[in-house]
């Protein structure tokens, strides 16, 4: 039942990357050009109104070798990325959850993490296609932060009672992650950070809800960003780095990771 349930949230998770990847598309092109765009897909080079078999998550695109089944130009790698991510990232969170135990409490829990992985999702593919955060997208990852903060925290609740950490420590984590993003924001003048990046780190750290997990989320990020853009950075030195794809993943990872994250740090 439990590998059937990792098969389900890969599936699943590869849709929502299809449809956030067309929806950052989407929103984007009509706030460049202000108007409402129709809610079919079509190819970006000649408008070919694509059918439900062109849509089919991550086989579509390796059956179609990642271009227009008409005008046969190159459709992007974004579109399969946004998949292959967002199935990753469901599968991974999926990890720490036992569907055949989980009571409400916990179903709750796992429903609004699934939820806020959305939500940084978009923000994460909306960076790395047009290198902004859009601040409605940002209020509403806060706003699953949040939930999923007072979800974590009635669990921990109805496990161990009340403690201050309950409180505290999603709001340290905030400032932590957020704060050094904040600094490096007004330190660079916007160079080597965007002014959303903070928003979501702080975000990111409140759903964490560990200065330590989130110490870890900064180092991933940071990481990953400088190896995978390396290259991009030798040819050309004026490439800015849009760090919500690595952000985003950090978070994933150092969540799927947190226990194994947290005795390397328990004495």
């Amino acid at each position: 039942m439990q590998y059937v349930f990792y098969t389900l949230m890969f599936v699943v998770g590869a849709c929502m990357g299809s449809f956030l990847c067309c929806q950052a598309r989407r929103l984007h092109e009509r706030e460049e050009k202000h108007k409402k765009l129709g809610s079919r897909s079509v190819c970006m080079s000649c408008k070919y109104q694509l059918k439900w078999y062109d849509n089919i998550p991550i086989i579509s695109w390796l059956l179609l070798r990642g271009r227009c089944r008409k005008c046969h130009k190159k459709i992007g790698i974004a579109e399969i990325l946004s998949e292959l991510a967002v199935a990753a990232a469901f599968t991974l969170i999926s990890l720490s959850f036992n569907v055949e135990t989980a009571t409400l409490m916990p179903w709750l829990t796992f429903i609004s993490m699934l939820l806020l992985t959305l939500s940084l999702s978009f923000l994460g593919i909306y960076d790395g296609l047009y290198g902004e955060l859009p601040c409605f997208c940002l209020t509403i990852s806060l706003i699953c932060a949040i939930i999923y903060s007072i979800c974590a925290g009635l669990s921990s609740y109805f496990l161990f009672g009340f403690t201050p950490e309950i409180i505290t420590l999603p709001l340290l984590s905030a400032l932590f992650f957020g704060g050094i993003y904040l600094i490096l924001y007004f330190f660079s003048k916007g160079k080597w950070v965007g002014d959303g990046d903070w928003l979501l780190a702080g975000i990111i750290g409140l759903a964490l809800g560990s200065i330590w997990l989130s110490f870890f989320a900064l180092f991933i990020a940071n990481l990953s960003a400088c190896l995978i853009m390396l290259p991009a950075v030798i040819k050309n030195k004026n490439t800015k780095i849009y760090f919500g794809p690595f952000l985003v993943l950090a978070f994933v990872l150092v969540f799927t990771f947190a226990e194994q994250l947290l005795s390397l740090v328990t004495f």
